[in-house]
């Protein structure tokens, strides 16, 4: 498929529950998609080479660099940003777990190490605290020393075990 300078693709993927249609330049990244076009800001760009995981969202439940993804790889997927997460305004046990423990600073990381632990929990409801920062190791934080974040996930954990 030879595609030119300038054209467009149109692709088809659910957003946070939504069924969304964009055009857009297919050397766009799924982050840009999701930002510019869909509005859905709290996906943050950081360093955009993969590394610091601020952008990290859920593709059909996985997590993923949406920096490194071009939009294009959305098409008929399903994309979950930290927005889809809480129900008529109200903190999913995640999000709250994080409030609760005082987990960000200036919280510019906090969307990837939300999502991150999202993905986690779904896999594994009862990790170790060693489980976690494995887990969570692909993200990065410049002003926690990563303990807050840590214990946001702990109480994670509790607030799904109180829901259950």
């Amino acid at each position: 498929m030879k595609i030119e300078v300038g054209s467009e693709i149109e692709i088809s993927f659910t957003l946070n529950g939504e069924a969304k249609t964009v055009s857009f330049d297919p050397r766009r990244s799924l982050a840009d998609v999701v930002r510019e076009d869909c509005g859905q800001t709290g996906t943050h760009l950081g360093c955009e080479h993969g590394v610091c995981g601020a952008c990290t969202v859920l593709v059909d439940g996985a997590p993923s660099r949406s920096c490194l993804m071009l939009g294009a790889m959305a098409d008929g997927r399903e994309i979950t940003t930290v927005e889809g997460l809480a129900t008529d305004g109200v903190f999913n046990h995640v999000q709250q777990g994080m409030w609760d423990a005082m987990a960000f600073q200036c919280a510019f990381c906090s969307p990837g190490f939300i999502m991150s632990t999202m993905a986690l929990l779904e896999e594994n409801p009862n990790p170790t605290k060693d489980e976690i920062r494995e887990e969570l190791s692909g993200n990065l934080c410049r002003c926690t020393g990563y303990a807050s974040i840590i214990d946001g996930v702990m109480a994670a954990i509790d607030n799904l075990g109180d829901a259950q």
